[in-house]
This record gives structure tokens, C-alpha cells and sequence, in this order.
């Protein structure tokens, strides 16, 4: 972490063999929207008016979002008039945040661009990264040029959330946007575990075949034949993240007497 933005801040020790889980954040947008100041803001708490627009630079914080920590990695990006050389951070981040200026329309038609790129880059490598469009220096309102009713319609466009902040005024809420890019790119992580079902067969030993029997024809209607099948009914074990209160069917024989109950973990069961 730079120096100019002094100690990161440790939520305590931690074993070397247990290494905190990262979230890669990248901040996109064009000069001036604010990013550099929403970074320091974060880090710091402090507000910083002043950059170089050329710098960029990656910085790291430990992070404590919903008592669970995380070392969160957040790139200042450093574009110019636009996107360009998005490789850099496309295949690095595993969220982006893409800022305006609310008092720049100019930023806002530039937020466009950016995620045209974002999405278009999703669907190249089957690979959704979490977006969040942020709409910055809410302190100007005096000056607003973008309504809040035209980012949350672009938001909704690109399937992202949508924050108003202002980097020199509220930390918390700045705090709340980055936290909430770590939620969700856990909520994603979440959605693509596998599902690995366990299954357990139940198999009675099946009855003597019983001799085939032929129904009389009546009316010209067609002779059936019935035999007497084995039977096997499964349960199917949710994994520990999916596990909720499953109730499987039996045959017509076994609904007649009370089912056993397979304890599946503590406060679940199967019935």
C-alpha cells in the first residue's frame, strides 16, 4: 500500500497457514469523476482534492464485512478520456465500480462506455463480475446535471446496483459501497458452487413375483397383464449450504404407517 495513504488498517492476527480471502476491486471511470478521491475517502477516511491524474496504483485494506474478513485489493484506475487497455484490470477484478460525477454529464455518457465493455466482456468469458454504478460528489447537488431517475434506469439496464455518494462528505456511506461489492461477489461465488447431491437407496426386498394375471375381456376391450415390481425410493441429502426441510414421497404401502426420520444435521431433518 502507498505510503501516502498511511498504515492499512489490520482487524487483528491471524495463523500464517490461514491467508485472508481476496476481493479484487476495480474503479472505473473518466478524470474527474472522483475515483481517487472514493479511494483515499475509504482507506483513510480522509478527503483529498488534489491528484495526479496519470497515477495509478493498487492498494489493500483488511476489511471486515459482515463478520467476516476479507483483504480487499482496490486498483485507482488512471483512463484518460475513457476505456482503454481494459485488459489490465478486466481479467484482475472480481468487481468493478464505475463512478460519475452527477455535476458532469459528460462522465455520466462515459459510465456508458464502460459498461458496454464490462458486459461485453461477461459475455466473452461466461465469466459475470458483480458491477456497481456510482454516482459521486452528491455534495454538489446545487449543480447536478444526471438525476438520480437516469443512473438507477442505467443501472437497471446493466443489471447493477446503484449508489449516490460524496467522497468528501460520508464515509459511511463510501464504506458501505465497497463492503457491498464484496457481498457481492460472494453472493456470486455462492450462486456458481456446484451442486453435489448425496443420494441413499432404500431397497426392500421385493415380494415374489406374483403369476401374471389376465383380466377379462369385456366389451372387446384389451387384455392387461400386471406383475409386481420391486421398490426403491431415494432421499436426496442437500448440501450444508442448501439444507432446508425436505419431504420425500413414499409408496401408497408405507404412507399407511409412520415414515422414519433420517436426522440429516442439527436442526434439520428429512421425514
Amino acid at each position: 500500500m502507498s505510503s501516502m495513504f498511511g498504515k492499512p488498517r489490520v482487524s487483528g492476527e491471524r495463523p500464517p497457514q490461514s491467508p485472508l480471502p481476496e476481493c479484487n476491486v476495480a474503479i472505473l471511470g473518466c478524470r474527474g469523476a472522483g475515483k481517487s478521491a472514493l479511494t483515499v475517502k475509504f482507506l483513510t477516511k480522509r478527503f483529498i482534492s488534489e491528484y495526479d491524474p496519470n497515477l495509478e496504483d493498487t492498494y489493500s485494506s483488511e476489511e471486515l464485512v459482515d463478520q467476516q474478513p476479507v483483504l480487499l485489493k482496490v486498483m485507482d484506475t488512471a483512463d484518460q478520456d475513457g476505456p482503454g487497455n481494459c485488459e489490465r484490470y478486466l481479467c484482475w477484478a472480481s468487481a468493478f465500480l464505475v463512478v460519475y460525477s452527477i455535476n458532469d454529464r459528460k462522465s455520466f455518457e462515459g459510465c456508458q462506455r464502460y459498461l458496454e465493455i464490462l458486459a461485453l466482456h461477461a459475455r466473452g468469458c461466461q465469466r459475470r463480475c458483480p458491477m456497481l454504478l456510482l454516482g459521486n460528489k452528491l455534495d454538489m447537488e446545487q449543480y447536478r446535471q444526471v438525476p438520480s431517475a437516469e443512473g438507477m434506469s442505467l443501472a437497471s439496464r446493466f443489471g447493477c446496483l446503484f449508489h449516490e455518494v460524496s467522497a468528501c462528505q460520508d464515509f459511511a456511506r463510501v464504506q458501505h459501497v465497497f463492503h457491498e461489492a464484496v457481498r457481492e461477489v460472494r453472493r456470486q461465488a455462492e450462486w456458481n458452487l456446484p451442486m453435489r447431491p448425496l443420494f441413499i437407496s432404500e431397497e426392500r426386498p421385493c415380494p415374489p413375483v406374483a403369476t401374471p394375471m389376465a383380466l377379462p375381456t369385456h366389451h372387446s376391450l384389451a387384455t392387461c397383464t400386471f406383475n409386481t415390481l420391486s421398490t426403491v425410493n431415494y432421499k436426496e441429502i442437500p448440501s450444508v449450504a442448501q439444507a432446508k426441510l425436505v419431504t420425500v414421497k413414499s409408496s401408497r404401502a408405507q404412507s399407511k404407517r409412520k415414515a422414519p426420520t433420517l436426522t440429516l444435521l442439527k436442526g434439520f431433518k428429512i421425514f
